[in-house]
C-alpha cells in the first residue's frame, strides 16, 4: 500500500468504513484452515514431495539442522533459516494449487489463504501483476519528482541573493518522493516475495509516507513558511508515526489498528485538500479534486474484493493500477503550485 494513492486511501475508507473494519476483523483464512491444505503442508515439508513436484528446499533437511554454539547471524545459519523459509512458501504455495483445483472441480468458489487470494506464480514473482503495477507506480513517482526537480532548478526563477527556490515547500516535496520512491519498491518486493520481513517493511514505509505527506498537507495548506513552526506541526505527527512503526514492527502487527491509524491520516488530508482548494480558488484545483475522487472511486476496489481472474488479476492489482494515472495527475498538481506560488511571490516583489 502506497505512494500518491497512499493518501487518497483516506476518503474512500471513510465511504466504506463498515466494510473495512469488517474485513480486517477476519483473523483467519478459509482456506489454511483447510485440514485436507494443512495435511498437504505438513507432508510436504517432511517429504519434500507433493504429487510430481519435488521441493528441493525441503530435500535433506537432516543435514541443515544449525549447531548449538553458532549464532543465528552466521552465514551458515541464514543460509539454513533461508532453506527452511523457502520449503515452507513453497509447500504452501503447491498444496493451495493443488486444494483449489480439487475445489474447481468440486464446483467451488476461490478461497483466501494466510489472507491472500491463490494467484499464480510466475518465476520468482508471487503476485506478478502486483509486482509489476507496484514498479511502474515507481517508475510514475520517479518521473513525476525528477520533471519537478527540474522544473524548479532550471526554469523557475531563483532567489538571486541565495539562488535558492521561491517556492517555500521544494525541500519538502523532495522527502516526499523519496519516501514514496522507498514505499513502492518494498510494494515492488513484498507482491514478489511475501515473507515476515517485507511484510514489516512495505507496511512500515507506508505508514511513513502517509505520516509524511499528513505533514506536508498541513503545512501547504496552513502556509507554514517559518522553520520553528514547521518543527511545531510536524513533531507531534512525526512521534505518533515513530511510535506506531515500532509498535507493528517489535510488538504486534496489528492490521486492524494499522488501519484506523492509516485511514484517520488519510482523513484528515483528504477533508483539508478538498476545502482548501475550494476556498483558495487554486487555479489547479481541478487536478487536485480528480485525485481525490478519483481515488476514492478507485479504493472501493479495495473493499469490494473479488478471487483473481486467471489467477493474476484480482481487485488490489487493478487498485495498483489505477493510483499509475493519478500519480501522474498528482505530480502534475505540485509542479502547477510551485509555478503558482513563484509567480506569486516574484510579482508581490516586483510590486514592492
Amino acid at each position: 500500500m502506497a505512494g500518491s494513492g497512499l493518501w487518497v486511501v483516506g476518503l474512500a475508507s471513510l465511504l466504506a468504513l463498515p466494510g473495512i473494519f469488517v474485513s480486517v476483523s477476519v483473523e483467519a483464512s478459509r482456506g489454511d484452515a483447510d485440514p485436507h491444505y494443512r495435511t498437504c503442508v505438513g507432508e510436504c515439508q517432511n517429504t519434500g514431495i507433493i504429487g510430481g513436484n519435488i521441493i528441493s528446499h525441503c530435500q535433506s533437511r537432516e543435514n541443515d539442522s544449525i549447531s548449538a554454539g553458532s549464532s543465528w547471524y552466521t552465514q551458515e545459519a541464514l543460509r539454513v533459516q533461508w532453506k527452511q523459509l523457502n520449503c515452507m512458501t513453497d509447500c504452501r504455495y503447491y498444496c493451495m494449487m493443488r486444494r483449489e483445483e480439487e475445489r474447481r472441480l468440486g464446483g467451488l468458489s476461490p478461497v483466501q489463504y494466510h489472507g491472500k487470494w491463490p494467484f499464480k506464480r510466475v518465476s520468482v514473482f508471487q503476485e506478478p501483476l502486483s509486482a509489476a503495477l507496484s514498479a511502474l507506480n515507481l517508475l510514475m513517482h520517479f518521473t513525476g519528482w525528477l520533471s519537478f526537480f527540474l522544473l524548479v532548478k532550471y526554469r523557475l526563477p531563483l532567489r538571486p541573493q541565495t539562488k535558492k527556490t521561491y517556492y517555500e515547500y521544494t525541500g519538502l516535496w523532495h522527502i516526499y518522493a523519496i519516501l514514496s520512491m522507498n514505499a513502492w519498491i518494498w510494494s515492488s518486493v513484498f507482491h514478489t516475495r511475501d515473507i515476515d520481513l517485507t511484510e514489516k517493511l512495505d507496511y512500515s514505509s507506508a505508514v511513513a509516507v502517509l505520516g509524511y505527506s499528513l505533514i506536508l498537507t498541513l503545512l501547504r495548506i496552513f502556509n507554514v513558511k517559518e522553520g520553528a513552526t514547521r518543527v511545531m506541526f510536524a513533531a507531534p505527527i512525526l512521534a505518533f508515526v515513530t511510535t506506531h512503526i515500532l509498535y507493528l514492527n517489535f510488538y504486534e502487527l496489528d492490521y486492524g489498528w494499522n488501519m484506523k491509524v492509516c485511514v484517520a491520516m488519510g482523513v484528515v488530508q483528504i477533508v483539508a485538500w478538498a476545502i482548501w482548494a475550494g476556498v483558495t480558488h487554486h487555479p489547479s484545483r481541478l487536478k487536485l479534486w480528480v485525485v481525490v475522487f478519483g481515488g476514492a472511486l478507485a479504493m472501493l476496489l479495495e473493499v469490494f474484493d473479488f478471487p483473481p481472474y486467471k489467477g493474476y488479476a484480482d481487485a488490489h492489482s487493478l487498485w495498483h493500477a489505477s493510483t499509475v494515472p493519478l500519480t501522474y495527475l498528482w505530480w502534475s498538481f505540485i509542479k502547477d503550485d510551485a509555478q503558482f506560488r513563484t509567480s506569486t511571490l516574484t510579482l508581490v516583489k516586483k510590486a514592492r
